[in-house]
């Protein structure tokens, strides 16, 4: 980026010359400038609707628009020239535009200003992330859904506290993520329809005089409405900060299953082998396999909220309208972006290639009298309220816990000095895989609920970018 000093476009006013550090200081070219894409879109329909309407010739609308193509190829390779002057990608086109065709570049901005031109760059910007990160959010369900498929009979211990609590179905498990990730993409979508309005035509706070068809600029965009209030239009960015909210919560659900991870993948545990693509080793301890890539998106996790805490406090005290402090919504918006798409990408192949320890989960899904729940229950059938029987199964785990026991191992007879209704049948729901299969409610661990939840979740899978946005 040349450092070159030349006239800014709009120093008319100025009759002196901008100092150098302020130039540094206000410039956001070397982070604006990856909206180069969808700042020429914009410019280009908008030059389309300014011909269309007769407010700048139609032959100077086709030399605009040719032109802004040829920017757009020249900055893709690399051999489009910046300058220090330029301050940000919007200015750097139109200082480029009117240096390539003259005083008819300088048409292109008639009719809006910086104002509703960046809110403009930005919803399309996100609007094409959105799809990308919703693409990437259905192939982790996806992920998930086939990882539970291959697991529907891999029994683990169920926590709660950090205790064990009750068998579940390691299926059952990931598919709960797989819910996770659909409320994630149901609150993308809906945040998508937000941020599919165009503000283009509000101009810089008041509307213009000029006849702008901005219905007919909006189609040209894809955009499905049209902002309704100019100085709303161009000081929102609600929908910056609904995005990287809706991001955090992701980042969350993405947090939780990789502290899962790096619980399981311990010694102590035992229960899961991350692949060797997805870990590192230790510099100085030959025996270690690490897993970094999982502590890596949980760290990142707190970094999506460091970006939204950033961007509600850059929004906080803003008088109406537009105000620099706005400049600073980019850098927490691209880096939530390329955090989110990194994590999620990266989470697709490592939690493809896991392998569970299936005989580990079973031997400790069975340890902590993990079916006293189950004994509970089966006192229920015999008419105990539920209350009674919790404190007879308490105190018939103490009694086993102080003999190193198990309630599989107590004999009939010392079973009624607990309760004198207990049977044969009370050793039928103690195994772990009888009481898994006996959570049979809707959207339970057994197993043919389980065969359900993975049915369904097929049914509804490939959503992403398509059904975000009503397409087929």
């Amino acid at each position: 980026m040349s450092g070159k000093t030349r006239r800014k476009l709009w120093s008319g006013r100025f009759s002196g010359e901008t100092d150098r550090l302020v130039e540094v200081f206000t410039a956001s070219l070397p982070f604006d400038v990856r909206l180069f894409d969808h700042d020429i879109e914009g410019s280009v329909a908008h030059c389309r609707m300014l011909g269309r309407q007769g407010i700048i010739p139609p032959a100077d609308a086709e030399r605009i628009v040719e032109a802004l193509g040829e920017i757009r190829e020249e900055i893709r390779s690399g051999a489009f020239r910046f300058v220090q002057a330029d301050e940000d990608i919007h200015m750097a086109v139109e200082r480029g535009l009117i240096e390539r065709i003259g005083p008819a570049g300088g048409k292109v901005h008639t009719g809006r200003s910086r104002n509703d031109q960046v809110s403009t760059d930005m919803r399309l910007y996100l609007r094409a992330e959105i799809g990308d990160i919703l693409d990437l959010v259905a192939g982790l369900q996806r992920t998930f859904v086939g990882l539970a498929k291959r697991e529907v009979d891999t029994i683990l211990p169920g926590y709660t506290h950090m205790q064990k609590a009750q068998p579940v179905l390691l299926a059952h498990y990931l598919l709960a993520f797989r819910e996770m990730l659909a409320r994630d993409a149901q609150r993308l979508g809906e945040c998508l329809e937000r941020v599919n309005v165009m503000p283009l035509g509000s101009a810089a706070l008041a509307g213009t005089s000029l006849p702008l068809d901005r219905k007919y600029t909006a189609k040209l965009l894809g955009f499905g409405a049209v902002s309704a209030n100019s100085m709303d239009a161009v000081s929102d960015r609600d929908f910056v900060a609904e995005f990287i909210f809706d991001a955090s919560l992701l980042m969350m659900h993405l947090s939780r299953f990789c502290e899962d991870l790096i619980i399981w993948s311990s010694g102590e545990f035992g229960f899961v082998e991350i692949s060797d693509a997805y870990t590192t080793g230790s510099s100085i301890m030959p025996q270690k396999k690490n897993p970094d890539v999982a502590e890596l998106v949980r760290a990142k996790t707190g970094r999506v909220y460091g970006n939204l805490m950033r961007m509600l406090t850059v929004l906080k005290g803003l008088p109406m309208t537009y105000n620099r402090d706005l400049q600073e919504d980019k850098e927490p918006l691209f880096d939530t972006v390329d955090t989110v798409k990194a994590s999620l990408m990266v989470l697709i192949g490592m939690a493809g290639n896991l392998t569970f320890n299936r005989q580990r989960m079973m031997e400790e899904a069975a340890k902590g009298f993990s079916t006293a729940t189950d004994v509970a229950e089966y006192l229920v059938t015999k008419g105990v309220p539920f209350r009674e029987a919790h404190g007879i199964v308490g105190r018939l785990v103490a009694y086993c816990i102080a003999r190193g026991k198990g309630l599989e191992e107590i004999p009939l007879r010392e079973l009624r000095k607990f309760y004198t209704g207990f049977d044969d049948g009370v050793y039928a729901v103690i195994p772990v895989k009888k009481a898994v299969n006996a959570r049979s409610t809707l959207g339970g661990t057994a197993k043919k609920e389980v065969l359900k939840q993975i049915e369904r979740a097929e049914r509804t899978a490939g959503g992403g970018r398509r059904k975000a946005m009503g397409t087929s």
